[in-house]
C-alpha cells in the first residue's frame, strides 16, 4: 500500500529534522572540544609562567640570564610608557611583512616560470637544491655590502630565506596535480595556459595558501637575523643591545614581544587561509 503524499512529506520533514539535530549535536561537541583545548593551553601557559616566577624568586635558576616574569613585565611596562617598545616593534613588523609578501610572491612566480618551461626546470633544478641547502644567514654580509646597512639589506636577507622554500613547495604542488585532469583539458583542445588556469593553479591553491603560514616563521627569522647584523632599530637590535650591556631582562622582554607579535601574525594568516578556502568551497 503506497504512502499518502502528506505522510511522505511528514516522514521527509522528520528525517530532515533528525539530520539537523545530529548536525547541531556534532557542532556542540566540536565547540566543547575546542573550548577544552583552549583552556588546557591557557592553563599550561599560566603554570609555566608561575613556575618560572617561583624559580626566579627562589634562585632555582640564574636570574641574571633568565630573569622572571614579574621583572620582565616591569621592563615591558617601562618601555611601553616611554614608547620605545612601540617604535622597535613597528619597525620589525613592517620589515617582516615586506619580506614575507615579497618572498612569497617572488617564490610563487619563480615556481610558475619553472613549471611553464621544462627546459628552465632542468637548468635551475641543481641550483635550487644548492640554494636550499645553503645557510641563508651567510648571505647577510653580502647584502650589507650590496645594499648598505639598513632596511633593504634586512628585507633581502628575509627574502633569501623565504623565496627558495616557497619556490620548491609551490613547484612540487604543481607537479603533484593528477595527470588525468590535465589530459581532460588537452582532450578538449586546451593549451598550456588553459591547463595552468583551469587545473594546475586551482589544484595547488591550498598548498600556496599553506605556504603563507610557513613563511611567517621564516620571515621573522630573516628579519631578526638581519637586525642582529645591521639594525639600529627593531626587536633584533634590542636583543643585541641587551646582550651587550648584560641586561638580559631586556633580552627576554624582547623575545616575549616577538613571540606575541609572531603569534598574532600567524593567526591572521591562518584566518586568511580559512576565508580563502571557504570562499573556494562556496
Amino acid at each position: 500500500m503506497e504512502a499518502k503524499p502528506w505522510e511522505a512529506t511528514h516522514e521527509k520533514a522528520q528525517e530532515e529534522q533528525w539530520i539537523q539535530n545530529i548536525h547541531l549535536q556534532h557542532k556542540k561537541r566540536r565547540r566543547r572540544w575546542r573550548r577544552y583545548v583552549s583552556l588546557t593551553q591557557i592553563a599550561i601557559l599560566i603554570m609555566m609562567f608561575l613556575y618560572w616566577e617561583i624559580a626566579g624568586r627562589l634562585k632555582w635558576i640564574d636570574v641574571l640570564l633568565f630573569s622572571y616574569p614579574s621583572k620582565i613585565g616591569a621592563q615591558l611596562w617601562k618601555d611601553m610608557v616611554s614608547g620605545e617598545i612601540w617604535l622597535h616593534t613597528s619597525v620589525t613588523v613592517f620589515e617582516t611583512i615586506v619580506g614575507f609578501l615579497l618572498g612569497t610572491l617572488l617564490g610563487t612566480l619563480i615556481a610558475v616560470l619553472i613549471w611553464w618551461s621544462s627546459f628552465l626546470s632542468k637548468v635551475l633544478d641543481p641550483y635550487l637544491v644548492v640554494l636550499n641547502s645553503m645557510p641563508k644567514v651567510a648571505l647577510g654580509p653580502i647584502f650589507i655590502v650590496m645594499f648598505g646597512a639598513g632596511f633593504t639589506a634586512i628585507v633581502m636577507t628575509t627574502i633569501s630565506i623565504t623565496v627558495i622554500i616557497t619556490t620548491l613547495v609551490v613547484y612540487n604542488s604543481f607537479n603533484e596535480v593528477d595527470a588525468n585532469y590535465i589530459k581532460v583539458v588537452r582532450t578538449f583542445g586546451g593549451n598550456r595556459k588553459h591547463i595552468f588556469r583551469k587545473v594546475i593553479f586551482p589544484a595547488s591553491f591550498p598548498a600556496i595558501v599553506s605556504t603563507l603560514k610557513v613563511n611567517v616563521g621564516l620571515a621573522w627569522i630573516g628579519v631578526i637575523v638581519g637586525e642582529f647584523l645591521v639594525a639600529k632599530e627593531g626587536l633584533g637590535y634590542l636583543i643585541i643591545y641587551g646582550f651587550q650591556v648584560f641586561n638580559f631582562t631586556l633580552v627576554m622582554s624582547s623575545l616575549i614581544v616577538i613571540a606575541v607579535v609572531a603569534t598574532v601574525m600567524y593567526q591572521v594568516v591562518a584566518w586568511l587561509e580559512r576565508k580563502l578556502m571557504s570562499g573556494r568551497e562556496h
